[in-house]
């Protein structure tokens, strides 16, 4: 019992090991990130704390191509966000890295604006790569570090607070984490969101907390907007020239920055995978996640991994020697539990693996179908091969070809050539041998008049005691019945010889047969009850058949005038006309006795 129950639970246990492996190793993290973003990142409403002042189209028409303005421009904006003082912005955050000196007199009048409005947030930037370090007593390569660190000219540092504007990729190129802090040689620097967002928390008495980040510093970052939902079409050309009423931005966070194609400042995001997403429309989203508090965390891979294997391993012994429809629906719903599942834990602020679970079972699902298969065609040839030891070969194939039509009652009347053999004397054998010989001698006997049967394309219909009864010419065609059946019947007298000397050393007893072949029309079909029935041929040519046998001496072959007249001359036999009375035949049946064939 226990080694049946081992073997039964080796495929489960392989195909959850395997499937865990898998996913582990990350074969399958392209397409999970492309379902979890599908599943998790969806645009929801705005709050309204945040607005998007874009520099687009219509600013390079007005002021010219963006790099031909001087730092007057964006002074101008910042001079029309504090011109009403009972209306500012909370905090205005420049996505837009203003470094060194230029003009004396535009960099004093950028500084003077960010100055008299206060609460302005100015961009940097770190240049990361590759850098050899020294931690922990050894140099070790650190592939995010800061190599390079760009941040406002002094005076417009002074009266400013900056946050770096650095965004990293996931592995397939989709923005998914935003950076929330940068170690550079003049300390750690927060991104600009993060300080936006958290002068503003200030001047509205809330509180907010670092997001959890990974090793790069990095946090996943729940969108709440698509590509175009924070920018309302206002402009820096709208702004400076007024047409912004103050009140649009009054109290709220302000991000200004590129908001056009041809400034190379968009990304891919999952929210909206076909579409990018501006920079300065991506810190909006960072700030307004960092002042929900909406902070997401990785599950452990190793838990998630453990319990993958344990459900893999249940839904492939549940799936094992199942029939479909009750393992399909299984199916279905483990998986619309699962994906609900992944989408209930990210609203709780954890993020698994959506795909794992889900693809696992459908992988699985696959396996213990084709396991179930071969186990079904290794089990039909099994019962197959059992089956032929009780019905012959050749019916056998032919019920399984033609399906389960074959297996009703009745029969069709067709030419066939019936073969009878029988042992002579075997009554008398019996009495004198212990009941384990006789089975001996029976089996030897039967397995020999059998495979000559069989070698000769013969049908074998059944034993009936120590005689054998077998027809040539259905199920299956045969274009030369009588020849196969006449060369059975030879075969079987030579086997018997051969046989019967072996006997003669082994248990000192001979054995001797008798064969009769006719042939003729014959309803040849399944026979019986619906529970129970026999392929088998019925006739009186099944019964001259057996009468030929009966009356053949041992060694001997009887064969009908129908038998020879469908040889002709490949045939040799001597007649012994009427000279033998069959049983039920009436006077003038022909008699032949077979001694030899030729071709």
């Amino acid at each position: 019992m226990y080694k049946n129950m081992i073997k039964r639970l080796i495929i489960p246990l392989a195909g959850a090991v395997i499937v865990t492996i898998l996913c582990g190793t990350g074969l399958f993290n392209n397409p999970d990130l492309f379902v979890c973003d599908e599943l998790y990142q969806t645009p929801e409403a705005l709050p309204g704390d945040i607005k998007v002042i874009g520099i687009d189209e219509d600013d390079f028409m007005e002021f010219g191509p963006y790099n031909t303005w001087d730092r007057t421009v964006i002074a101008s904006a910042l001079e029309a966000l504090a011109k009403d003082p009972n209306n500012l912005p909370a905090v205005v955050a420049v996505d837009a890295l203003y470094a060194g000196e230029t003009d004396p007199e535009a960099d004093e009048r950028l500084a003077a604006a960010c100055a008299k409005l206060g609460n302005v947030v100015m961009a940097t930037e770190a240049s990361v790569g590759r850098k050899t370090v020294y931690q922990d007593n050894k140099f070790i390569f650190n592939d995010y570090a800061v190599l390079n660190y760009e941040e406002p000219y002094e005076a417009l540092k002074k009266v400013t607070d900056q946050g770096h504007i650095n965004t990293m990729y996931d592995t397939d190129g989709i923005l998914r984490h935003a950076v929330l802090y940068l170690d550079s040689d003049k300390g750690r620097v927060y991104s600009l969101p993060f300080v936006a967002a958290k002068k503003y928390a200030e001047q509205k008495g809330l509180t907010i907390e670092e997001p959890p980040v990974d090793s790069r510093g990095r946090f996943y970052l729940s969108y709440q907007a698509a590509p175009g939902d924070y920018y309302e079409g206002i402009s820096l050309s709208k702004l400076i020239k007024g047409e912004v009423p103050s009140t649009y931005y009054s109290g709220k966070i302000v991000f200004i920055g590129p908001y056009a194609a041809g400034l190379q400042d968009a990304f891919f995001t999952p929210i909206a995978r076909a579409k990018e997403m501006y920079g300065v429309e991506f810190h909006a989203n960072a700030a307004q996640a960092i002042l929900d508090g909406n902070y997401k965390k990785n599950a452990p891979a190793a838990a998630q991994l453990a319990v993958l294997f344990v459900l893999s391993f249940a839904f492939f012994i549940f799936c094992d020697r199942r029939r479909l429809r009750f393992s399909l629906p299984v199916l279905i719903v483990l998986v619309a539990l699962s994906l609900l599942a992944s989408v209930w834990l990210y609203s709780a602020g954890i993020i698994i693996h959506a795909l794992w679970i889900p693809l696992s079972l459908v992988l699985l699902f696959i396996a213990s179908v084709a396991v179930n298969y071969i186990r079904a065609v290794i089990a039909r040839q099994q019962v197959t091969k059992t089956f032929e030891r009780y019905v012959a070969p050749n019916i056998v194939g032919e019920i399984l070809k033609e399906g389960t039509d074959n297996l009703k009652l009745g029969g069709k009347l067709c030419n066939i050539a019936v073969l009878f053999v029988d042992i002579r004397g075997f009554t008398t054998m019996s009495e004198r041998l212990s009941p384990e010989e006789v089975v001996h001698i029976l089996n030897q006997y039967l397995s020999m008049t059998s495979s000559c049967i069989e070698n000769n394309n013969g049908t074998l219909d059944k034993f009936i005691g120590d005689a054998t009864m077998a027809f040539w010419g259905a199920p299956i065609e045969d274009d030369d019945p009588v020849y196969h059946a006449t060369r059975a019947a030879l075969d079987i007298v030579e086997g018997a010889k051969a046989l019967s000397a072996k006997l003669k050393e082994e248990v000192g007893e001979e054995l001797n047969v008798g064969v009769g072949v006719h042939y003729g029309p014959a309803v040849v079909g399944n026979m019986g009850s619906e529970r129970r029935m026999d392929y088998t041929a019925i006739g009186d040519t099944v019964n001259t058949s057996a009468r030929l046998e009966a009356n053949a001496p041992k060694g001997t072959v009887y064969i009908s005038r129908a038998v020879a007249d469908e040889l002709g001359d490949r045939v040799k036999y001597e007649s012994l006309g009427d000279s033998i009375r069959l049983k039920g035949k009436a006077e003038g049946f022909e008699v032949l006795k077979l001694t030899g064939l030729e071709g």
